[in-house]
């Protein structure tokens, strides 16, 4: 039986018939990363004897008849902007190279009170700045598929691991489609949560506006279980919101999907095209109907995001002065050590980010840009709610391409934010969105679909990407 294989599903059933044990998963799991992991470089830190530890603990409460839940003793991997007490927690950045967790995030104590075992911290991009895990401090991250490639990002270490069998699951976080889009690129299933489903009290910030934590899988099922145990209504998150979601949608014969006329055109890869109606057929073929649907505003959606986003990073990103904590560089006069600390700390994406972010907010451009961005942000959620009027779900593509090449974009920033243009969206409205695997290109690289739903309707993408994934393996 070839344990890293498995999902979380299948993974807990054996589990719980006693077939396997908790330490043989985990075991199998950390030799796995010891494997494969020196050409993907997925992880910045494995937590093997910490792990075994924890699964020994799960296989005394097994034997002794204790009932556990759908995670316990499920491997995990964790991005490396989540807290985990007492671990480092980077956000690969050499602002944080000497960082320790003071305490867990709150989806880390929700999947610790659900028995999971968390085997290792993920690389990423810098502060999560970036779509391919190669701005991260301490290297880049490969695709599994195709070692010359990226794996897309920021949560490329999550979704290349995930995609190795290097864990049975895996969090990411998603601020402008960061879980989608390597999901897409590495073969995965995906999960960007409604904005204020999941707490982000423990999550390095980014965009506060935007950032929310999800999971990574290889199937909707498994994403659907991951998003159950850490979603919920946090006093330590003040957006968060006490609100389930519907977990029995209507019949997959009832359902409509809309298509956005505005998403299908120039720009996007003809294979990605052929793919995504190659899964649009799959899904009208279990009887799912289709509409055209217009989101006219979505054509300003990227320069919306590329002006909120920055000016977040800007506010955030102001702590790291070299006085409260993480790195310093000493100096004679204060501004001195705050230059000197932030030129050494932050690399190239996050300085530029934060130069764009301060610009915008700055005194003379605050009305002619960020403001006017906010305004643009509430005309495209409101498309999205005319649109949900009449469809269950809208489909897309993740991403305009498969995954690139390793090198191909990064002297080319406005190329690189271009791989977001079907992801933002999502974030700017604050809906839910699931990437699933559509298919491979003709260079054997996965591309993925995505799906978008109303506020707290993860439901529907839950069903509607379980009944896709059950025809498409027939």
């Amino acid at each position: 039986m070839e344990l890293e294989n498995l999902t979380i599903a299948e993974a807990h059933k054996l589990l719980a018939s006693r077939a396997i044990s908790a330490r043989e998963l985990v075991a199998q799991t950390c030799k796995t990363i010891r494997e494969k992991d020196p050409a993907i470089h997925g992880y910045l830190e494995v937590y093997e004897n910490e792990a075994l530890a924890d699964a020994s603990r799960i296989d005394k409460k097994i034997a002794e008849g204790e009932s556990l839940g759908t995670l316990a003793g499920i491997p995990l991997a964790i991005k490396d902007n989540i807290l985990v007490r007492g671990n480092m927690a980077s956000a690969a950045s050499r602002m944080l190279a000497a960082y320790t967790a003071a305490y867990d995030a709150t989806v880390i104590q929700r999947l610790r009170a659900a028995g999971a075992i968390f085997v290792g911290r993920t690389n990423m991009d810098e502060f999560a700045m970036g779509s391919s895990t190669e701005n991260s401090a301490f290297g880049p991250t490969k695709n599994p598929h195709d070692t010359s490639r990226v794996p897309g990002g920021s949560s490329g270490g999550s979704a290349a691991a995930v995609a190795a069998h290097e864990c049975v699951g895996a969090l990411g976080s998603d601020t402008g489609g960061s879980i989608r889009q390597p999901a897409s690129f590495c073969g995965v299933v995906g999960l960007k949560p409604t904005y204020g489903s999941v707490s982000r009290s423990g999550l390095i910030a980014m965009a506060s506006s935007l950032d929310q934590i999800g999971p990574i899988t290889k199937t909707v099922e498994d994403s659907e279980i991951l998003f159950d145990a850490i979603r919920g209504v946090d006093p330590l998150d003040s957006t968060t919101v006490d609100r389930a979601y519907l977990k029995d949608p209507k019949p997959m014969e009832h359902m409509v999907i809309g298509i956005p006329k505005e998403y299908f055109v120039g720009g996007l890869d003809p294979q990605v095209k052929e793919k995504v109606q190659d899964a649009l057929r799959t899904l009208q073929g279990l009887g799912v109907k289709t509409k055209e649907v217009s989101l006219p505003h979505a054509e300003y959606a990227l320069a919306t995001y590329y002006i909120i986003m920055p000016a977040e990073v800007s506010a955030n990103l102001a702590r790291f002065d070299g006085i409260r904590y993480g790195l310093s560089k000493d100096a004679e006069k204060l501004f001195e050590v705050y230059a000197g600390t932030r030129h050494a700390g932050f690399g190239a994406e996050v300085r530029r980010r934060i130069i764009l972010g301060t610009y915008v907010l700055s005194a003379g451009y605050y009305d002619a840009y960020y403001a006017k961005a906010q305004k643009v942000r509430a005309l495209i959620k409101q498309d999205f709610d005319t649109a949900f009027e009449t469809v269950d779900a809208i489909i897309s593509p993740t991403a305009p391409t498969p995954a690139f090449k390793l090198g191909e974009k990064t002297s080319d920033p406005l190329a690189m934010y271009l791989e977001d243009i079907y992801t933002v969206t999502a974030n700017l409205a604050g809906i839910p969105a699931i990437s699933i695997p559509c298919g491979l290109s003709h260079d054997n690289l996965p591309i993925g679909f995505q799906l978008m739903a109303r506020e707290f309707d993860e439901g529907t993408l839950f069903a509607i990407g379980k009944a896709y994934e059950q025809s498409a393996k027939k």
